[in-house]
């Protein structure tokens, strides 16, 4: 069944439904997958292998993806009477959840078989997956390297060929990254597409997006099409599409006016020269497919003002969240029971005053706006980098050297986090490698509420230049 594991999603799930393979072959190739690959990635924390396979006989015939195999991010997409860790020790003990999250309850409405969990850093508060709680996730093209984070977890699966799709959530990068570590398509959805509920209305102050990673640009958009949607009690809606996400594939996305950047403005990010390069070429690119290809972006880019107030919302956000679990099981958590980037941030989120707090939210929605006359203005498309550095190894972020540490996040996340703020959907794509044969990612950013012309050009893309993936087996 190697062959039918580097299938993509939409493929599996028509082998099931022309009969080629019953409902429960995928499931049970999976399985043996993640068994045999997953030694040194680490990447699948929570297995749940025995109750998929029990599930599959009760998934109706019609269910569009019926038989498919799915791993779930451990942050965020809950599922009923599952352990949930968020990648921290300190949710050890505490009950799993009493009903599945909106999100997951349309996955297995759809037919998906969810297999288990993938590992995550400690909150999803940084760019690799190497929680104390769970050890480090490894990237499939050289274990020594990172996967990326936070969805990393679920980036090494897809990428190394256990499933062909893996949910995932991005509030600074965390799909989009591991998408460009990993060598797979990752989109951020816009702000308000896929609901959060129950538990929650907005994820760090609504920049937080959840979404998937996947190898193909018609599985993200197939995906994304289950899981779309306002419901009731959400803080907020995603403006209407045109209609399914996985028709616009193959759509033509007309001549389009994208401006691309290769150095961030802001002045204060390093240059990397394979990351300048793997943008460069993909201008090219763009420009040979008919579209109107220009340097430049938006002049709120350049501004400094931009890490601070992202970094406080953050901060906030991961402190109350601490209290939060701190009230569920009834005692303070303490700082030493924190890895010590988070208890650093806890620290200075309480050092802030409500008003504070109140500020920065409000100078985020002026830059939303400033951000946003660009594609007001007459632009299509921003063409930017998916990570600021280059691709990194494990132990790149420090643990303990907290300076270090902060530092080199900053310059990974400096072209993601901005898109985070103002809630515009973005998509990475595997179109470059290192030196060394390790993927490189570049995003493009639409308009607030324009998955439908991301989904057009990057599928455009990858028919004109295929994306090329590990080999399974």
């Amino acid at each position: 069944m190697d062959d039918f594991l580097s299938l993509d999603a939409v493929a599996q799930a028509r082998a099931v439904r022309d009969g080629q393979v019953s409902a429960r072959e995928p499931a049970e190739a999976a399985i043996a997958a993640i068994e045999a690959r997953d030694g040194e990635l680490n990447s699948v924390i929570f297995r749940r292998f025995e109750r998929a396979l029990a599930e599959i006989d009760d998934i109706p015939v019609d269910a569009p993806f019926r038989g498919v195999p799915i791993l779930l991010k451990d942050l965020g997409w809950r599922q009923a009477g599952e352990p949930y860790s968020a990648g921290s020790n300190v949710r050890d003990g505490l009950d799993a959840a009493a009903a599945d999250g909106y999100g997951v309850e349309l996955l297995r409405q759809a037919g998906f078989v969810i297999l288990g969990r993938t590992n995550t850093p400690e909150f999803g508060s940084t760019i690799t997956t190497e929680p104390l709680a769970f050890g480090p996730t490894r990237n499939p093209y050289d274990p020594e390297y990172s996967a990326g984070g936070s969805s990393g977890g679920s980036a090494a699966a897809v990428a190394a060929g256990m499933v062909a799709l893996a949910t995932a959530s991005d509030g600074g990068g965390s799909i989009r990254i591991p998408a460009s570590m990993c060598g797979l398509v990752g989109l951020k959805p816009t702000r308000g597409r896929v609901s959060m509920g129950p538990d929650l209305g907005e994820g760090w102050s609504g920049m937080s997006a959840p979404g998937f990673i996947s190898r193909t640009v018609r599985d993200t958009a197939a995906a994304l099409d289950v899981v779309a949607g306002l419901r009731p009690g959400d803080p907020y809606d995603a403006p209407a599409l045109p209609g399914p996400l996985a028709a616009e594939v193959g759509a033509d996305p007309g001549r389009l006016r994208i401006g691309f950047v290769t150095a961030h403005p802001r002045g204060d990010v390093p240059a990397v020269p394979v990351v300048t390069e793997a943008v460069t070429r993909a201008a090219a690119l763009l420009e040979a497919l008919g579209h109107d290809v220009t340097p430049g972006g938006p002049a709120a880019l350049g501004e400094s003002g931009f890490p601070a107030r992202y970094g406080a919302v953050v901060a906030a956000n991961l402190a109350a969240q601490v209290d939060s679990l701190g009230e569920l099981r009834g005692r303070t958590v303490e700082p030493a029971e924190l890895e010590p980037r988070n208890a650093a941030m806890v620290a200075a989120a309480r050092r802030r005053s409500a008003s504070e707090h109140i500020l920065d939210i409000q100078w985020l929605d002026g830059f939303r706006r400033r951000l946003a006359a660009w594609w007001s203005a007459g632009h299509d498309l921003l063409l930017m980098p998916s990570l600021g550095v280059e691709p990194f190894r494990l132990g790149w972020i420090p643990p303990d050297d907290l300076g270090v540490a902060f530092g080199r996040i900053a310059h990974a996340v400096s072209f993601t986090s901005t898109v985070n703020a103002t809630g515009q959907p973005a998509i990475s794509l595997p179109l470059h490698t290192t030196e060394a044969g390790l993927p490189v990612g570049v995003q493009l950013v639409a308009a607030f509420g324009r998955e439908d012309l991301l989904v057009r050009v990057a599928a455009q893309v990858e028919r004109a230049r295929p994306f090329q993936h590990l080999a399974m087996g």
